[in-house]
C-alpha cells in the first residue's frame, strides 16, 4: 500500500509518499480500507517538530479516517467486514491507503454522512463537543461565543450549542465566513474589524458570555475575558503564541480559564462524547462541511492549507 512517511522533522516537503507493508491487525484491532483521510492542525505541529507530545521517526502523520472495515483482528465483535466506520485515532497513522486502529477508536459511520464528512468527526467534531459539553459544562440557554465558527470545528460546535437551546454567535475572519455562521444560525460578527468585541458585548445587552470556545487563545484571551460573563468559562481550543494577560481579569467575575486536548479524553469519555456524535447525526443536527480535497501526493499543500484563514470547512486527503 502507499502511506506518507515521515523521517525527520520539518517542513511539510518531509512527507513522502512510499510503499509500504501493513500487517494484519491483533487482538482488539481492526484493518480499516480508507477512503477519506481528515487533516487537522495538530498533525502540521507534530510534523514540524514543535508540538510537546511527538512520535518515534520515522512515523505516518494523522488519526483520522473514514472507510470501510476489512479485516477484525481477535476479540473484536463490534464490527464486520464492510462495515463504514471513522476512527477517532489510529495505530499506524491515517495517511495512506490502509490503517490499522484500535476498536475502541472506532465508530460506525451512518449512510446519511458521506466518507469526506467523516473526517470531520473524529477530531473536528469530537472536539466541538468536549468542548461544549465535558470542559465547558454548557447549559441550556447560556450565551456562548464560538471564535473561528467557520472553520471544521467551530462549525460543529455552532450546530451541537444550537440543538443544546443555547443562544449561539460565532465570529469569522471574513465576510463569507460571517455568512457561514449566519446560515448555522448564530449572530456572527468578524474578529477582525477593530473593536468587535464591543459589538458583540452589545448584542448579549452587556451581559457577556457565559461560554466561550477559543480556536486562537494568543490573539483573543484578553479580550475573552472581558466579554465574560460572571462566573463565565473560556475553553482554549487552540493557541499559536503566547499572550500576557492580567490575572485580576479573572477575579472579579470568578471566572474560569480551562484547556482542552483531547488526547486527554478518558475512554469513558471518549464512549460519551461519541455517542453523542451519533445521537446528533441520527437527528440531523451535525452535518459537517468540506472545504477542500487534496490526492495523498499532495499531503503537503494540504498542510498549508489548513492553517490558512477561511477555510470554512475541513480539508481532506482522498487515497
Amino acid at each position: 500500500m502507499k502511506a506518507i512517511v515521515v523521517k525527520e522533522f520539518g517542513s511539510p516537503e518531509v512527507m513522502k509518499v512510499l510503499d509500504c507493508e501493513l500487517r494484519a491487525p491483533g487482538a482488539g484491532e481492526v484493518l480499516i480500507a480508507v477512503e477519506a483521510i481528515g487533516v487537522n492542525p495538530v498533525e502540521t505541529y507534530i510534523r514540524a517538530g514543535t508540538y510537546p507530545r511527538l512520535p518515534q521517526l520515522p512515523y505516518t502523520p494523522g488519526g483520522n479516517v473514514s472507510g470501510t472495515i476489512e479485516a477484525c483482528g481477535e476479540g473484536v465483535t463490534s464490527f464486520k467486514a464492510g462495515d463504514r466506520v471513522y476512527s477517532a485515532a489510529t495505530v499506524t497513522g491515517a495517511y495512506a491507503e490502509k490503517t490499522i486502529c484500535q476498536s475502541d477508536d472506532v465508530f460506525f459511520l451512518p449512510e446519511t454522512i458521506s466518507f469526506a464528512q467523516g473526517t470531520a468527526l473524529g477530531v473536528p467534531a469530537a472536539t466541538a463537543w468536549r468542548g461544549l459539553f465535558l470542559r465547558g459544562e454548557a447549559k441550556t440557554g447560556e450565551r456562548v461565543l464560538i471564535h473561528g465558527a467557520s472553520g471544521s470545528v467551530g462549525q460543529a460546535a455552532l450546530q451541537l450549542a444550537r440543538a443544546a437551546g443555547m443562544e449561539v454567535f460565532g465570529t469569522a475572519g471574513s465576510a463569507e465566513g460571517c455568512r457561514m455562521v449566519e446560515q448555522l444560525g448564530a449572530l456572527s460578527c468578524n474578529h477582525n474589524t477593530p473593536g468587535y468585541e464591543k459589538v458583540l458585548m452589545e448584542a448579549t445587552s452587556g451581559k457577556g458570555f457565559d461560554l466561550i470556545l477559543e480556536m486562537l487563545a494568543n490573539k483573543n484571551l484578553e479580550k475573552d475575558l472581558d466579554m465574560l460573563a460572571v462566573r463565565g468559562r473560556v475553553v482554549i481550543i487552540g493557541s499559536r503564541g503566547r499572550i500576557e494577560i492580567d490575572p485580576r481579569a479573572t477575579m472579579g467575575k470568578e471566572s474560569d480559564i480551562r484547556g482542552l486536548a483531547l488526547f486527554n479524553a478518558t475512554r469513558a469519555e471518549l464512549a460519551v462524547t461519541h455517542d453523542g456524535l451519533a445521537k446528533a447525526m441520527a437527528d440531523g443536527i451535525l452535518s459537517p462541511q468540506i472545504s477542500r480535497e487534496f490526492s495523498l501526493q499532495d499531503a503537503p499543500a494540504a498542510h498549508v492549507q489548513v492553517m490558512k484563514d477561511g477555510n470554512g470547512g475541513k480539508i481532506v486527503l482522498i487515497p
